[in-house]
Order: C-alpha cells, then sequence, then structure tokens
C-alpha cells in the first residue's frame, strides 16, 4: 500500500511518502512544498495544488493520511493551516483517495509509543522503523512521513482484526 502523508501549511507543506506491505514500510519520497511570503493566499493555495496534483500522479498512492487541525493559540496560522488541509482534502478528492486524519497525538502515539514524544524523539523513530542512516529532513518532511507511518500501523491493526494483512 502507497500511503501519502501531509503534515499541512501554507508557507511549507510537508509530505512523505511510504509503501507499507503489512509488516514493514519504505521510504519512497519526501519533502516539502513552499510557497513564497509575499504571494497572495490564493496563488499560494494554487500552487500548492498544483504541486500535490503532480505528486499524487507520479506517487499514484493507495491512500492519503493528514494531520488534523487542532487549535492554536495564533488564530491566524490555524486559519491559514486549514486552508491547505483544504486543498489537500480537494486534491485527494480529485484522486478519488481516501482520507484519513490521525491528531499530532494520535501520530505521536503511533510512531513513538508516546503521545507527548518530542521532535528528536519522534524523528528518531522515523529513522529507525524505516531503517535511514538519518531522519528525514526538513522538519515538515519528517512530520509528513509520521503521519504516513501512523496510519500503516492503523492500518495494520484493522488488518489484523479482520483476519488478513495487506
Amino acid at each position: 500500500m502507497i500511503i501519502f502523508g501531509v503534515d499541512p501549511g501554507t508557507a511549507r507543506m510537508g509530505f512523505g511518502v511510504i509503501d507499507f506491505d503489512g509488516q514493514d514500510s519504505r521510504l519512497i519520497e519526501h519533502g516539502v512544498l513552499e510557497t513564497g511570503s509575499t504571494t497572495s493566499m490564493p496563488y499560494r493555495l494554487r500552487e500548492l495544488y498544483e504541486e500535490l496534483q503532480e505528486l499524487l500522479t507520479l506517487h499514484k498512492p493507495d491512500v492519503v493520511s493528514i494531520e488534523a487541525l487542532f487549535f492554536a493559540r495564533n488564530v491566524t496560522t490555524a486559519i491559514s493551516v486549514g486552508q491547505a488541509r483544504g486543498v489537500v482534502l480537494l486534491t485527494a478528492a480529485m484522486h478519488d483517495l481516501a482520507v484519513h486524519e490521525y491528531s499530532p497525538s494520535e501520530v505521536k502515539h503511533a510512531v513513538a509509543g508516546y503521545g507527548k514524544a518530542d521532535k528528536n524523539q519522534m524523528q528518531e523513530m522515523v529513522r529507525m522503523i524505516l531503517g535511514l542512516p538519518y531522519a528525514p529532513q526538513p522538519d515538515d518532511a519528517a512530520d509528513a512521513v509520521a503521519v504516513a507511518i501512523c496510519h500503516a500501523h492503523h492500518a495494520s491493526g484493522y488488518a489484523s482484526l479482520a483476519g488478513e494483512v495487506r
């Protein structure tokens, strides 16, 4: 199963693509989509949409996993992240892909075994789970890979409950 993970944002949107065979995960690609701070929001969102279209067409994932929005102290940031999430949801729907959302604590629990794991713990666990010599960089990309791994763990659990592993 090809899982496309997303850490949403309008300035920097992290993405991570993994291949999960039911037991092991393999990193296919990771990175960030960046938009210019002087570009107006509608054009930033269009740029994200176009780049996501290209990535989804290239990797042909089976599913998209995305970090759920949680209220931050900065309302402007929350609105901006919500707009970026909308672009991801729309793009996934245009590719007929299911979208699974996970809270930051769900991602941390699935990857590090602890819902309050810090960034260093998360990056080290991502590195270990994928058997990499170093953690994916930058942080936004590592976070997106962690969201994809979280979905792999959930999908594995669901398949086990059903008596089958994909």
